[in-house]
């Protein structure tokens, strides 16, 4: 029902949240509202870390193979339900249904990992370390975790971590976020489906009190966040002041590398993948383009082409290649930085404000693919992060200036670099200084198995989330040293 209050679910059970305060959540397609998100209040988190604390010890107790049967339940679950998940994440957050059939396919993928724990959660042992003495590390898990999760990814981000969390024996805690919340919650249906124990993951809406409450906690050990890097910064100072493990996966500012020896019949597709992907939305968006030498006029010409071929509208629509940004919010802020950009001297070559979408999309939050040409590297358009469809190019004379204009960015999440030539692939893997790197791949996003890395001003803390880095964050190691007489 449109304007419907959502609930929380602690302790099994769905509960109407006491707060008098929401925020609508509302489809960027035509501007309408779809539910109300409420801003829960201390006492109801403190119900729900009450509950992830009573239900710890009997988890943590129940033998891994039985715990990721549940899991195993749930996978199957998402698949059954697929087509209506990918339906809910459009539906709230703009982007195209296939951006949202492949955000589900990654969070599956998560969820099939985490099964592995049995195997992933060994720990290790060496006899005689001393005369009949024997030494071994196992990993255990710890109490009550949480997530704080973003709006561009509102499915596959919480599975970077809650089912790392629980297989490994810990309860959950999601805190979704308030603008696109209505995914996890039919996640959570599907969880209340398959039987989960009571308290062993909940979910509770809200915004800063919420947040606050579960790191003030003395009864929660860690916190996994994404979002900006400002944000990030405080809520990292608040978790280290309260005693927390943390995990800050904060902004982005993704140069990407395109070399004179590139194939640009391959190269484009993937470049416009990259920037206008997600509708420019997600922390591993290209977000420069960094022309290198006399390949810079016709990258230009080929990338501008390209972009002016981009369908816009309703994701749901599967001929559209575009959708909107998430919020109105969202779409005044990349209009103030377009402006911005034109204040600053660059060169707009591609306009998108104003694009022309049906009649019945008027109330949209929609930006067309934006390109700007002359830009320098002090620009705000080529410091800061947009998160929009915005392609800034800059033409940069070798690969030593190029690694130079990405080294003086305060970010570090993601870059990428198209050549046909190894040894200089293989330097800029070795000295570009961000967590996740693309040789000719435009998004260089890691599989479930792999950490989801980042650097610098992009991840503040020591494990990223997903595989073995989660599951180190997840548990601790203990050795025991052993002698029988």
């Amino acid at each position: 029902m449109k304007g419907e209050i959502l609930k929380n679910y602690v302790n099994g059970k769905w509960v109407e949240s006491e707060s008098e305060k929401t925020r609508d959540v509302i489809n960027p397609a035509i501007g309408e509202l779809l539910a109300k998100t409420p801003m829960s209040t201390s006492r109801e988190v403190n119900q729900a870390i009450e509950a992830a604390k009573e239900a710890f010890w009997k988890w943590r107790t129940t033998p891994a193979q039985s715990r990721i049967r549940y899991l195993f339940d749930f996978r199957d679950a998402l698949e059954e339900n697929f087509e209506e998940l990918a339906e809910i994440t459009t539906l709230e957050h703009g982007k195209i249904i296939d951006e949202s059939i492949g955000e589900y396919r990654r969070t599956i993928e998560n969820v099939e990992v985490a099964t592995s724990i049995p195997s992933l959660q060994l720990g290790y042992n060496f006899e005689d370390v001393a005369s009949g003495i024997d030494e071994m590390v196992i990993k255990q898990p710890l109490g009550v975790f949480f997530c704080v999760a973003p709006f561009n990814f509102p499915a596959m981000v919480p599975s970077w971590f809650w089912p790392y969390a629980i297989a490994t024996g810990n309860t959950y805690i999601v805190k979704p976020s308030d603008q696109c919340p209505l995914t996890m919650v039919k996640q959570f249906e599907l969880l209340d489906e398959i039987g989960l124990p009571k308290g062993v993951i909940n979910l509770v809406h809200g915004g800063a009190e919420a947040v606050n409450t579960l790191i003030e906690s003395p009864d929660t050990i860690g916190m996994s966040f994404v979002g900006s890097t400002k944000v990030g910064k405080l809520l990292y100072k608040k978790c280290g002041e309260a005693g927390k493990r943390v995990q800050v996966q904060g902004g982005a500012k993704n140069f990407i590398t395109v070399m004179p020896d590139a194939n640009l019949e391959r190269t484009v597709p993937n470049l416009i993948t990259s920037f206008l992907g997600n509708t420019g939305q997600r922390c591993l968006a290209g977000g420069v383009l960094l022309a290198v030498g006399d390949i810079y006029e016709s990258l230009k010409d080929a990338i501008l082409e390209s972009a002016k071929k981009i369908k816009v509208g309703d994701g749901l629509d599967e001929s559209v290649h575009l959708g909107p940004l998430a919020s109105e919010a969202g779409m005044k802020n990349v209009l103030r930085i377009i402006e911005t950009g034109i204040d600053e001297g660059a060169e707009l070559i591609l306009d998108g404000r104003n694009v022309e979408v049906e009649d019945k999309l008027s109330k949209g939050f929609f930006i067309g693919p934006t390109i700007f040409d002359k830009v320098t590297p002090e620009m705000t358009i080529a410091k800061d992060e947009i998160f929009g469809p915005v392609i800034p190019i800059i033409q940069v004379k070798n690969l030593n200036n190029a690694i130079d204009i990405i080294h003086a960015n305060p970010y570090g999440n993601a870059s990428s670099i198209f050549t046909s030539d190894g040894k200089t692939a293989r330097e800029y893997q070795y000295n570009v200084r961000a967590g996740n790197i693309g040789i000719n791949v435009g998004v260089a996003a890691p599989i479930a198995t792999f950490p989801f890395s980042g650097m610098k001003d992009s991840f503040k803390g020591d494990l990223h989330g997903q595989g073995k880095n989660a599951v180190d964050f997840f548990t601790e190691e203990k050795v025991v040293i052993t002698r029988w007489f």
